[in-house]
């Protein structure tokens, strides 16, 4: 099976293309304006072995919020694109991820229903060029984008690039599990809706 979806999203404010490949080697062209929000969807796409392309043009004038949310929200769209109706997947993923002396943790489930929990905290405004405070906008995005929970807690770390880059490798690999076919509904499973209700809405 390949699943694979392409997603353009253009206004006032951003323009932002994906093209995705979910049974991928986690090769990846990411271009953003912000080399370390860049160097996080890197992490997030070789850890969950997605091959993905990604470009993004914003309104950095007047701040990052527009440009790292509209990220957010395309890459989850073109997951649940190339999703379509997630028969057979395992629909529900998550990761401990620890990087030197920080510790993520993040859970997916893709349900249907976007909600984001999110306890973070950084030492710095800043990490590099990137505003850490757009961040929880980034995950609440996807969230949305995806139709999916997304739970994410960075409990323990002393450097804030550890801290954040843990959180986008723990989402790639979640997310991969997520995705991943249940070899259990391999053949005649393979069909049914990874719910107990028959639908997820999507």
């Amino acid at each position: 099976m390949t699943r694979k979806a392409e997603f353009v999203r253009k206004t006032n404010e951003t323009s932002i293309s994906a093209s995705l490949l979910v049974e991928g080697t986690g090769q990846h062209q990411i271009s953003t304006p912000i080399g370390f929000f860049t160097h996080l969807l890197q992490s997030f796409a070789f850890h969950g072995k997605f091959d993905l392309t990604l470009s993004a043009t914003g309104d950095l004038q007047v701040d990052q919020h527009h440009l790292v949310e509209d990220c957010g929200l395309v890459l989850g769209k073109a997951f649940q694109l190339a999703l379509g109706e997630a028969r057979g997947i395992n629909r529900a993923g998550f990761f401990v991820m620890p990087m030197d002396e920080a510790l993520a943790i993040v859970a997916v489930d893709l349900s249907g229903r976007p909600v984001l929990q999110y306890q973070a905290s950084f030492r710095r405004r800043f990490c590099g060029d990137l505003d850490t405070d757009v961040l929880p906008d980034f995950f609440q995005a996807l969230a949305t984008g995806l139709m999916a929970n997304v739970v994410v807690r960075l409990p323990h770390g002393r450097s804030d690039h550890h801290k954040a880059e843990a959180a986008f490798k723990a989402l790639g690999r979640a997310l991969r599990l997520a995705c991943s076919l249940d070899p259990r509904e391999a053949e005649a499973m393979a069909e049914m809706l990874p719910s107990l209700k028959g639908v997820i809405d999507r």
